[in-house]
């Protein structure tokens, strides 16, 4: 399998189906694309002919079939690797837990909004001052608060459902948003957020990142380049 994704400093989606592959020791390709948005860039000329869309991330699976969209990935994933507990043996839990996905897919605006993750920034400040002017910030973090404390309390951690899974790899670009930000976590959720971050799939993750050295400006509203 190939698996295209984008720089691993900025992309989030791209994060979530790498990380899981890995936590799992699924074998996979890495084709890593840099954002470039302009039209006729090698960012589009390697991915028009996988995926209609031309966003990444994209699984093309051993015989050329693409799978687009990170639920989509993760549901093929499962699939195609029965032998790995991606989501929750029970039913009623693995209800649960695609249902925080797909919650996390498609919510927490403010979070994602404000908040792009870049992984390589210290934008703790900015962070504060986000807090203090954005309430839709702080209505997204307290539903997230609520996700982690209830799944946590349910399961008995040190993952949302016991062991390392598809939720965990979803919600591991926030974990990214929320230390690099500095944004506020209750004890519990602060013991998750550093359970993520010490998973040696999203570390992996990471420690790539941090070696890209690769800014670019217009995923940095933020930050001028040094």
């Amino acid at each position: 399998m190939k698996l295209y994704i984008g720089n691993k400093n900025y992309s989030s989606w791209s994060m979530r189906p790498w990380v899981l592959l890995k936590a799992f020791g699924i074998p996979f390709e890495e084709v890593k694309l840099r954002f470039d948005f302009t039209p006729g860039s090698a960012f589009y000329q390697a991915l028009n002919p996988v995926t209609p869309t031309a966003k990444v991330p994209v699984l093309v699976e051993d015989d050329g079939f693409a799978v687009w969209d990170t639920l989509a990935i993760t549901e093929a994933i499962a699939e195609l690797h029965p032998e790995h507990a991606i989501w929750p043996q029970d039913a009623r839990q693995r209800a649960r837990a695609r249902s925080l996905c797909a919650e996390m897919h498609c919510g927490f605006g403010k979070l994602r909004g404000l908040c792009p993750m870049n992984i390589d920034a210290d934008l703790r400040e900015v962070g504060a001052k986000l807090l203090s002017t954005e309430p839709g910030l702080h209505s997204d973090l307290a539903r997230m608060e609520a996700i982690w404390s209830e799944a946590l309390a349910a399961s008995g951690g040190p993952y949302l459902f016991g062991a390392f899974g598809a939720t965990d790899a979803y919600f591991a670009p926030v974990v990214m948003r929320i230390t690099r930000y500095g944004l506020p976590l209750s004890a519990t959720g602060a013991a998750y957020a550093k359970a993520v971050e010490q998973h040696p799939a999203v570390a992996a993750w990471v420690q790539d990142a941090l070696a890209e050295q690769d800014f670019l400006d217009f995923e940095e509203p933020y930050r001028q380049q040094a």
